[in-house]
Parts: C-alpha cells; sequence; structure tokens
C-alpha cells in the first residue's frame, strides 16, 4: 500500500511539473485581456505595450539580480535570436492586441488565443518539414472549425470588427514562429536569462511610439493596478514559465496554456466589464480548446530537461 502511495504521489508530483509551467501563463495570459482593456481607459493603445515591456524588464531585473546562477551571458551565437524573439514574441503582437480590443471585446480576443496551439504546431512542422501524425492533423482541423465559429459572429459585425480579429489573428502567427523560436534558446542559455533580454529589446523597441502616451495618460487606481500586474504578470512572469515549459517539453506542449485562456478572458469579461458574446463565439471557443487539447496529446515528443 504504501509503494501505491508513493507511486501515486510521484505521478502526482510529475504531472504538476509538466503543466504547471502551461496552466499558470494561461491563468494570467487570460486575465491579460481584462487587463489591457481596463489599460485602454488610461491611454493610447501604443503606451499600453511600452508600459508593460518597462514593468516586465523591472521584474525580471529584480529576478535576475535574486538569482546570481542566470546572471551570465548567453551563446554569442544566439543574440541576434534573442533580438528577434523581443520582436515577434514581444513588441509586434503585444502591439496588436490594444488596437485589437478598440474593435472587439476582451472575452473575444482571449477566445480567439485559444488557436495559439494550432498556429504553433503548424509552424513546427513546416520547420521539421514533417507530416504530423494523423493524430494532429485531425486536431488541427476541430481547432481550425472553432476558430472560424469565434470569428463568424464578430465579421458579420462590420468592417470595424473584422479588423480587430485581424490584428489578434496575426498576432497568433507571430506567436507560432515566436514559441518555437524559444524552444531551443531556452534549452541553450535558459529561460531567465533569454526573456530578461527579450523583454529589453521590446522595451527599447516600442518606446518611440510608447512614451508619448504613457506622458499624457490619465490613470484611476483601477487602471493602474491592470497596468502593474498586466506588466509583472503578463509580460514578465508568464513568459518566462511559457519559455522554459517550451524548452523541457515541446513548442505544441509549452502552447497548451492555450486550453486555460479563454475560460479566463471569457469569465472575466463577462463578470466584470459586462460584455456580451455571441453564443455561437462560445461554442467555437470550446470546439477550439478540443482541439488544442488533442493537439498536445497527440504530440506525444518529449524533451530533456533544461537550464531555468
Amino acid at each position: 500500500m504504501n509503494s501505491d502511495c508513493g507511486d501515486t504521489g510521484a505521478m502526482s508530483t510529475s504531472k504538476f511539473r509538466e503543466w504547471g509551467p502551461v496552466i499558470g501563463p494561461g491563468l494570467i495570459w487570460g486575465s491579460s485581456y481584462l487587463f489591457i482593456a481596463e489599460g485602454l481607459t488610461a491611454m493610447r493603445p501604443a503606451g499600453i505595450t511600452f508600459t508593460r515591456c518597462v514593468i516586465g524588464f523591472v521584474v525580471l531585473s529584480v529576478a535576475r539580480m535574486a538569482t546570481p546562477g542566470v546572471r551570465r551571458s548567453i551563446d554569442p551565437a544566439d543574440r541576434w535570436r534573442v533580438l528577434l524573439l523581443g520582436l515577434i514574441w514581444l513588441a509586434i503582437p503585444m502591439s496588436m492586441f490594444p488596437f485589437a480590443e478598440q474593435h472587439v471585446s476582451s472575452a473575444v480576443t482571449g477566445l480567439l488565443n485559444a488557436a495559439t496551439p494550432l498556429f504553433v504546431a503548424v509552424v513546427a512542422a513546416g520547420q521539421t518539414k514533417t507530416l504530423p501524425s494523423r493524430g494532429v492533423r485531425v486536431a488541427l482541423a476541430v481547432g481550425l472549425g472553432g476558430g472560424v465559429l469565434i470569428a463568424l459572429p464578430n465579421l458579420a459585425e462590420g468592417r470595424s470588427t473584422s479588423w480587430g480579429v485581424g490584428l489578434v489573428l496575426a498576432a497568433l502567427v507571430f506567436y507560432g514562429f515566436a514559441i518555437n523560436l524559444a524552444r531551443p534558446l531556452q534549452q541553450r542559455n535558459g529561460a531567465l536569462p533569454v526573456m530578461w533580454r527579450a523583454v529589453s529589446v521590446a522595451a527599447v523597441l516600442t518606446a518611440p511610439t510608447g512614451i508619448g502616451p504613457l506622458v499624457d495618460a490619465t490613470w484611476t487606481t483601477r487602471s493602474a493596478l491592470s497596468m502593474l500586474a498586466l506588466g509583472a504578470l503578463g509580460t514578465g512572469l508568464a513568459n518566462v514559465l511559457v519559455a522554459n515549459a517550451a524548452g523541457r517539453t515541446t513548442a505544441t506542449r509549452a502552447s497548451a496554456m492555450g486550453f486555460i485562456i479563454p475560460a479566463v478572458s471569457l469569465a472575466l469579461g463577462i463578470v466584470v466589464r459586462n460584455e456580451i458574446v455571441h453564443p455561437v463565439s462560445i461554442l467555437g471557443g470550446l470546439i477550439c480548446v478540443a482541439g488544442a487539447f488533442g493537439l498536445a496529446r497527440a504530440s506525444s515528443q518529449t524533451a530533456p530537461a533544461t537550464r531555468v
């Protein structure tokens, strides 16, 4: 009996280590779209991205100083890749979301993010030049159908809303490439050293358009706390956790935080901001999550543990 209990405990610990770094970012990023919406009440969209990058950089700098083992240089051959990561994971897609939320609700933005694992899987297949397994292909088809259902009611609302949906989907394409890029970088250099540098790159890149809106911002307690949470958690902690998960498992499995984002963003959008979401979009979100879950199950490839 004791042996069985020990085995069960070991299995539970193993499952937590596997899914913990995925669940955390899912909860954080599911909340991020609410924080962005609140931030937009205080400043223009470009200011949101710059502010969250600065806060994220400060938080990661403190974490780096408190962890001497990660205060190391990265492989010189990877420096340009880190610059690219700062551009395609942070500066560009994070700039798209505030503009998108001027046209679509935070709940719908989160629902669309359920398609993230699908884009990651497609990019991974293209990079390896291998045809995905039958299970992966089925999951991709299911997820694609769910994504279409999420978008349809919003596309029917007019050109402005369609523009918002298009921005979100474009951001997810960048995520597809970025998470696949983060995996080998994390394996060679560790998640915190890579993301600290990537966030600093994003802060510099977004400064020219972001400083003005930040200076002109009109703060309330709610908007200020939302931006602090967005920067510290959404830009700082969550990105490190996902980069770490990508290095320890696979990029597709790491992107499984897309299971959780839609539920969190939908609940917060409806409860906190009284947003109205079309039932077809909610159905599409559920289907998309089912496809993403099947995708992670079908992606059985594992990777050796690497440095944090």
